[in-house]
């Protein structure tokens, strides 16, 4: 395992306090004289230890690839790393199997988690210094299996650096109308779509786009991932009584002109930022629904009344990423025309036209894609909506009068990008299966 990765000199861990905050990628800040001092004192005569060797070795091949996560796992008899790229998990070459527990507690100790405790989950994070003017964060979670404590490493520093609307994928049409639901004065904007789908990116987006001196911003995040300069973000803490509710509550007594609320996940926290965006303010916020529509009904039922909910409520999106084809190595792959038809390709879109697939070269590791991006439903909330969601309207009748009002369904989406060749149609399908 250890040959199997070159090893970087300059990759050093140094151990940080749990409750401290993230450094964005976009904002890297140079290692200081205090964090020099506290990584050689992390490492000191273990530095040659193999356990220490392996997890430099892993960690700068997650950098390497750009991974998102490491997922360390424990096995009856062994453990094995697997990163995850593009948001799907590779296994890299199986590592030692007697340096499994040494390597665990090496992460443990360097996240400032308890070493003792492996009876229950537990929360970290460590930094670390790539080079002399660069580091990364790594928010890292324990959780005991059967054959040992299994290690998430969310790779912080994986994030995208661009936050302009142009990154996210948004065609021509789509882009206009979330420009006027984010500048208008207030309203509820929503982003829905399953975990891992970049709905919390597409906030900061937003946020990005609407950070100024003229305006009071306030976030809450569960945890703050990303740092911007010029806003105020709050990390929830919900064993202090700090949750949600009670943060979006004290931002109105903020002065705030934006409010960006991590997930709505009960009544206390849809009810305050339902009214928040009636009384002025312009509130950004995230939803997990399927599709834009859903997201009504889903309100509806944790307990916002429609009437309420008609008022406020400005755009619903839903999103979800695909992954980008390598242009070094994508090739035609030729379908039928019934299997285009099926997915959803009109005779108009097959007049002498093939999609592309994966290869794999060197320039993707061979897996023949290479970056994701998203495909997006993006659904203003009209007159006529509006009038739906006080009449209680199902989910089909709101999709129906989407369709009527030109709003592309994810399927749409993901079929232009297959159209334009950024992407198969195996992973457009995939990403915008019907239930």
């Amino acid at each position: 395992m250890q040959g199997s990765f070159q090893r970087a000199a300059s990759l050093r861990p140094v151990a940080v306090d749990s409750e401290g905050p993230a450094k964005p990628r976009h904002n890297a800040f140079a290692a200081d004289a205090s964090v020099s001092a506290h990584l050689n004192a992390s490492l000191t005569d273990s530095d040659n230890a193999p356990a220490v060797r392996l997890l430099t070795d892993t960690l700068q091949e997650a950098t390497r690839r750009n991974a998102s996560d490491l997922h360390i796992e424990p096995e009856e008899h062994g453990w094995r790393v697997r990163l995850r790229i593009d948001g799907v998990l590779h296994e890299i070459p199986q590592p030692p199997a007697h340096l499994r527990d040494a390597f665990i507690t090496r992460v443990k100790v360097l996240a400032r988690m308890d070493i003792a405790e492996r009876r229950v989950p537990q929360d970290g994070r460590l930094r670390i210094a790539t080079s002399p003017g660069r580091v990364e964060d790594y928010r890292v979670n324990s959780l005991p299996t059967l054959f040992g404590e299994k290690l998430v490493l969310r790779r912080l520093d994986a994030l995208p650096t661009d936050l302009s609307l142009d990154s996210l994928g948004l065609d021509p049409q789509q882009r206009e109308a979330v420009d006027a639901a984010i500048r208008a004065p207030h309203g509820l904007v929503l982003v829905t779509g399953p975990t891992g789908s970049g709905k919390t990116l597409s906030l900061y987006c937003f946020l990005h786009m609407l950070n100024n001196e003229a305006r009071n911003l306030c976030s809450v995040e569960d945890p703050a991932e990303i740092q911007l300069a010029g806003i105020n973000q709050v990390s929830v803490r919900e064993k202090a009584g700090l949750t949600f509710a009670v943060a979006l509550r004290a931002f109105l007594r903020q002065d705030p002109d934006v409010i960006m609320v991590g997930e709505i996940r009960d009544d206390e926290t849809a009810d305050v930022a339902v009214k928040a965006a009636q009384t002025g303010h312009l509130v950004l916020s995230t939803l997990h629904t399927n599709d834009a529509p859903a997201a009504v009904a889903r309100l509806i039922d944790i307990g916002v009344e429609p009437y309420n909910l008609a008022a406020a409520l400005r755009m619903v999106t839903a999103q979800r990423l695909v992954r980008r084809l390598c242009v070094a190595c994508r090739a035609p792959a030729p379908q039928s025309a019934a299997a285009l038809r099926a997915a959803g390709f009109t005779d108009d879109h097959l007049n002498g036209w093939q999609p592309f697939g994966p290869t794999g070269c060197a320039a993707c590791h061979g897996i023949g894609y290479r970056g994701r991006v998203g495909v997006h439903q993006v659904m203003p909330v009209s007159d006529a909506m509006r009038e739906l969601i006080v009449a209680r309207a199902g989910t089909h009748e709101l999709a129906r009068l989407a369709q009527t009002e030109h709003v592309a369904t994810l399927r749409d989406a993901a079929l232009a990008r297959v159209r334009d060749g950024t992407t198969s149609l195996a992973e457009a399908l995939a990403a915008t299966e019907v239930a």
